[in-house]
């Protein structure tokens, strides 16, 4: 199991993909993901996957984050589970932790 050192808390607004899979996100901002960039470029993994934990409400996983170059920011997948726990929904400001 990774050790996680960094923590970065933040407020985000949940959006959903318009693809067909219909995934929900948070956008990092894009302070945050350029200094964390700069210092993880090197061990991202595939795609610009790094392994994060995460913390939203009193929900805590492990998943990933993933660089978008589109958006020039990294991406959190949300779980239905967590959406359905927190009571995320679209549109509504949550507070994210990421620990990495």
């Amino acid at each position: 199991m990774p050790e996680f050192k960094l923590q970065y808390r933040f407020l985000a607004v949940p959006w959903k993909y318009s693809g067909p899979a219909g995934w929900y996100f948070v956008s990092l901002p894009k302070k945050i993901s350029r200094e964390i960039r700069t210092h993880f470029k090197s061990v991202e993994q595939g795609w610009g996957r790094l392994p994060a934990k995460i913390k939203i409400g009193n929900t805590e996983w492990q998943s990933a984050i993933w660089f978008d170059t589109k958006q020039d920011t990294y991406l959190l997948p949300l779980k239905a589970a967590v959406r359905k726990k927190e009571g995320l929904t679209e549109g509504k400001k949550t507070t994210v932790t990421i620990f990495l």
